[in-house]
């Protein structure tokens, strides 16, 4: 195998240092070779041994240091895996076409017979991440304040950070972005003179839209990094007199609103807010009021198992988040509030492309990256969440859909 520039331990406290446990690293090296007989990749060991049944073509992992990468495994496969790719323990030079590979197979990984034993082994969230109002600001600022010039060193000009709703494959990313936020406010019904909740600012891409429709935009974030932004891009854009950002939880909100919309927020409310969250929206709106939704979602019967595990994704990207099910949108709103879906649309696929174009972006601008004092872990760490995440979209674990509500 070739050398790679690997990560050096540095602020990531525990990283480098995993639990050891020798049978529990047995067990998770037998598991991973056993699953690896069945996979399309190539898994090279540095001692020239080959694992998987991929051929000449296939994605290849190369196993840099297979001791600790099983011992993170056998710790804790949900968030080792990705730690070990973290530190260096495993490398690919097609890191998301062997997720996609793996991502293919993820239900199967583990042998059924050993399906009841995972909740006696995976760890769950941890309460201080509970989406209650502090917790939920907590949350929210360990992701979205990292970094304004973060973000847009990989966001197209619109700085939008939400699924693209591409009209052709090699639409402009900033123009497939805007057809999704037009997508999301047609739903709501959003023109001129209408009295509009945004729960979820962003950078402020949808509330400026919103504006030069003519509506008068009430918008709420978490986050004093993007509300900062936000409100400075609407007075560049000359709409500041119809958009207020307020750093404000949706459960505080108490306007009165013709319509509402939220983009790619409701993953982050955790399924005991959900009632809560379309209360607030319900509450909000006046009789015959709309609401435009965007939301990622995974299949019913995956969220239920998944929805106590604590993972890589909650430990290091987005804590306390939860991926709703189609059904468990239209359950709760059906259940707690006067909301009707009266109409959605799904694009998946255009989410892997809209994931595969951040992650470009993101690695080939990295010296901007570290010239804001981001390490190289950090790097793997981001191109790991971005290319994972593109893997679920592409074989459709994860998908993308925007949903109209009527009141």
């Amino acid at each position: 195998m070739s050398t790679v520039d690997l990560p050096r331990p540095g602020a990531w406290p525990g990283l480098w240092d995993p639990p050891r446990s020798p049978w529990r690293a047995r067990a998770a090296e037998a598991l991973f070779r056993r699953a690896a007989r069945t996979l399309p990749v190539r898994v090279l060991l540095p001692d020239g041994r080959r694992l998987g049944a991929g051929g000449p073509g296939a994605p290849v992992m190369l196993l840099h240091r297979p001791e600790a990468f099983f011992h993170r495994l056998g710790a804790d496969a949900k968030i080792g895996f990705g730690e070990a790719y973290m530190t260096g323990d495993w490398t690919s030079p097609d890191l998301a076409e062997l997720l996609t590979a793996f991502a293919a197979r993820l239900t199967g990984l583990v042998p059924p017979v050993l399906q009841p034993l995972r909740r006696w082994v995976e760890r769950r969230q941890p309460a201080a991440e509970r989406n209650d109002p502090a917790g939920a600001r907590r949350n929210v600022q360990r992701h979205y304040d990292l970094s304004n010039d973060l973000f847009r060193v990989f966001l197209d000009e619109t700085m939008t950070y939400s699924s693209a709703w591409f009209a052709t494959p090699d639409q402009p990313l900033a123009d497939a972005q805007m057809r999704k936020v037009d997508g999301v406010l047609d739903y709501a019904g959003v023109r001129s003179g209408t009295r509009l909740l945004e729960i979820g600012t962003g950078w402020g891409a949808l509330a400026v839209r919103a504006a030069r429709r003519g509506a008068e935009v009430t918008t709420l974030t978490l986050s004093a990094e993007q509300k900062a932004l936000a409100e400075r891009r609407a007075r560049e854009a000359g709409v500041a007199d119809r958009v207020t950002v307020h750093l404000r939880d949706y459960r505080e909100e108490r306007g009165r609103y013709d319509a509402a919309v939220s983009v790619e927020m409701i993953e982050a409310v955790g399924a005991e807010y959900w009632p809560a969250y379309f209360a607030a929206v319900d509450r909000s709106l006046v009789p015959g009021g709309r609401f435009g939704l965007q939301a990622i979602t995974m299949p019913h019967d995956r969220m239920l198992a998944t929805a106590a595990g604590y993972t890589w994704f909650h430990k290091y990207i987005f804590p306390g988040g939860l991926i709703p099910s189609v059904r468990a949108i239209e359950d709760t709103a059906r259940d707690r509030t006067a909301l009707r879906v009266t109409d959605s649309r799904a694009f998946g696929r255009d989410y892997a492309e809209t994931l595969r174009r951040w992650r470009e972006a993101f690695l080939r601008r990295w010296d901007e990256v570290a010239a804001l004092g981001f390490d190289a872990t950090f790097k793997r760490m981001w191109e790991f969440y971005l290319a994972y995440s593109e893997a679920g979209f592409r074989v459709g674990y994860l998908d993308v859909r925007q949903f109209a509500f009527a009141k």
